[in-house]
């Protein structure tokens, strides 16, 4: 009698542990070998990552994220930008998927993110709020 296969775990050998390791294993398959992204991986205060690192990313992921540091070293190891690697980051260990409101200042953004999550009734308030103060500046004629 056999017994029926699992699913592999998150973090298992190949690509399967998130979006960050999914951006080196691209990397490396693109050509760059660990030791270059070791190499060319420099963060802001001058720290790298151990070639090593970036191995056990794709190979089995860590429990915690890459640090701030980490991250830009991560980016200029395998040349992406550094918001792409916070937004793979955010994937892989927090699964969350960053959305771009294109067109949209900070503020807006800022705005936007506080809303996100809110009840039906508190967006329509929220609503409210927002609609009633551009009547209000309509009517004083601003």
């Amino acid at each position: 009698m056999t017994a029926a296969a699992t699913a592999p775990d998150q973090g298992a050998a190949g690509t399967s542990g998130g979006a960050l390791s999914r951006l080196v294993q691209e990397a490396n398959d693109s050509g760059i070998t660990y030791q270059e992204m070791a190499d060319r991986g420099v963060s802001p205060d001058g720290s790298r990552l151990p070639r090593q690192w970036y191995q056990k990313l794709v190979k089995s992921p860590p429990v915690n994220p890459p640090s701030v540091p980490q991250m830009h070293a991560i980016a200029a190891a395998i040349g992406k930008p550094l918001r792409r690697i916070q937004e793979a980051t955010a994937e892989q260990w927090l699964q969350y998927e960053a959305t771009e409101l294109a067109g949209y200042d900070a503020e807006v953004r800022i705005i936007v993110g506080h809303l996100a999550g809110k009840s039906k009734a508190e967006l329509m308030q929220w609503r409210m709020m927002i609609e009633a103060a551009e009547r209000a500046r309509r009517e004083a004629g601003e």
